[in-house]
């Protein structure tokens, strides 16, 4: 399915909800918490989010299959608990979330339960079945970790043994990754309209947030590209299909399997390690926020090193 017919089906579900009378949706809605049905609560949470949230219906298929896991995960533990939906207190939040957190979820997955949780409730607030906040002053467990430490990169040695032994649609793919700073979900959903080889360069129109960036790139970039047929996608494919095939390919080239995340790591860290900008990295691989790209400076400075490799 498209992305733009899938934002197509997304406003039609929301217009489920929206086009109910007032009374009538909030009805629904606290029928719904009262009968624990995960079907009607997930359908007045995402029509909330197509209508109110920061991505509209741009939100991505992956964050809207995220929330929905913490939702349902939600159910599960008020069912087993009898949590009543509707007058949930910030001490029933606390205690999801802890043990969300004692069954060896990350803190990312963790702050993703609770942000689609938080979610659920503001939902149900617009639909006027409740005032309930449960979990608008939960905190997660601090992340312990850095996050240069959590994302290492592949090596350049690393990428170059997975490119020699990669076929010409898997080597493209890597090299969307690893030189273009992509998504593996941007690379997947690339056209050939999207892509202008006389120009060096080509268009991310659905990235992170739904936000569309040009990407510069270079000769071993346009060499992969140019062998491959000139299908509707350049790459094409679903996620799980390439996560597959990375892993094959990390077994063939003896690479340890980091997924696809982290060649777009290396294609920060390459930049910065040559001197790009913060600014640059940071536009190249579409963040917003210069922020995310100082980690990339944290793997490439090697100086700490060298300094005390003496004592």
């Amino acid at each position: 399915m498209t992305i733009e017919r899938y934002q197509e089906r997304a406003f039609d579900r929301a217009r489920g909800w929206t086009d109910l009378n007032p009374e009538e949706r909030r009805r629904r809605a606290a029928e719904a918490s009262r009968d624990q049905d995960g079907e009607a609560l997930w359908g007045v949470t995402e029509a909330y989010l197509t209508l109110h949230g920061a991505s509209g219906t741009a939100t991505s298929p992956r964050t809207l299959k995220a929330y929905r896991w913490a939702v349902n995960r939600y159910l599960n533990y008020a069912g087993t608990q009898a949590v009543n939906l509707l007058r949930a207190t910030s001490s029933d939040g606390v205690r999801f979330v802890r043990s969300v957190e004692a069954e060896g979820l990350s803190p990312s997955s963790t702050r993703v339960q609770l942000a689609g949780v938080r979610l659920l409730y503001s939902a149900l607030r617009w639909a006027g079945a409740t005032e309930a906040a449960p979990f608008a002053d939960v905190k997660p467990v601090r992340e312990k970790t850095a996050a240069w430490e959590k994302r290492v990169p592949y090596t350049h040695d690393e990428v170059q043994a997975l490119v020699a032994a990669a076929d010409p649609r898997m080597r493209a793919l890597l090299l969307l990754c690893a030189h273009g700073g992509l998504r593996v979900s941007e690379a997947l959903a690339l056209t050939w309209d999207d892509v202008r080889l006389d120009a060096r360069e080509l268009t991310v129109r659905h990235g992170k947030g739904g936000k569309q960036r040009r990407v510069a790139v270079g000769e071993s970039l346009i060499g992969a590209l140019q062998n491959l047929p000139r299908q509707a996608q350049v790459i094409g494919g679903s996620y799980p299909a390439a996560v597959e095939r990375l892993q094959r390919l990390c077994v063939r080239a003896a690479v340890p399997y980091r997924g696809h995340h982290a060649l777009r790591h290396y294609a920060g860290t390459r930049l910065t390690r040559e001197g790009a900008s913060l600014d640059d990295v940071a536009r190249h691989l579409g963040h917003s926020a210069l922020e995310t790209a100082r980690i990339y400076a944290k793997w490439s400075d090697e100086g700490l090193r060298r300094r005390v490799a003496g004592w």
